[in-house]
């Protein structure tokens, strides 16, 4: 399989056979069904260890992200939880409720209370930020540039932030704020530059610390 591309999670369709769910597990809750999922549905999926969300009606499935995006969610991460209000609390590959989706994004930013409770339905306004890194393939570029913020943005989450790993000047991030028609970006910065987010508090950095060897 090439990249992290967009599927829908079924057997038949092959990514399953390879990665079959333990045999105890009903991945489903209704079988042989494609479209028309809900987000009830989404929360009754099993722990299986993908990470499975729910777009517009249907189960994607993503595989394990390259170790240059583990790395890189791992030190935002970081650089996120070392700056933030006792009132929040930063985790990385969390599931949260947008409008009729279920969504993973590769960064949560939400409620401290909210997020130690361990309901499994975070929502606006509990979620005040989320971070998407981009990795490669067209499936991939497609969901964080074109099909998640939208939803972000409908749900009401007030930040949004890309980062890209490739290209000039990578690695890149995107800070968006939410504005009465969608998302404005406010910032950018790429590898030598300084990047401040203001919201939903205030950090600062170089992207290039997101990719690369570690820096003293």
């Amino acid at each position: 399989m090439e990249g992290d591309e967009e599927m829908s999670a079924l057997p038949i369709e092959g990514w399953l056979v390879e990665h079959p769910p333990p045999s105890t597990a009903r991945l489903f809750p209704h079988s042989r069904r494609v479209t028309g999922y809900t987000v009830d549905d989404w929360l009754k999926l099993p722990q299986t260890g993908e990470r499975i969300e729910l777009i517009d009606g249907s189960f994607v499935v993503h595989g394990v992200p390259a170790p240059n995006h583990a790395i890189c969610a791992k030190r935002m991460v970081r650089l996120l939880d070392d700056a933030r209000p006792d009132h929040l609390e930063v985790a990385e590959a969390v599931g949260i409720v947008v409008g009729e989706d279920g969504l993973i994004p590769d960064i949560v930013i939400a409620d401290a209370e909210a997020m130690l409770s361990g309901i499994p339905d975070l929502a606006y306004p509990d979620v005040v930020g989320v971070v998407e890194i981009v990795s490669p393939g067209l499936g991939n570029w497609k969901r964080d540039y074109e099909i998640k913020p939208p939803k972000y943005a409908a749900a009401g989450i007030p930040v949004f932030i890309r980062v890209e790993l490739e290209g000039e000047g990578a690695p890149t991030v995107e800070v968006f704020q939410l504005g009465k028609t969608g998302y404005i970006r406010v910032s950018v910065a790429g590898a030598g530059e300084n990047l401040t987010i203001s919201e939903p508090f205030k950090v600062s950095f170089d992207p290039a610390v997101l990719a690369g060897r570690r820096r003293s």
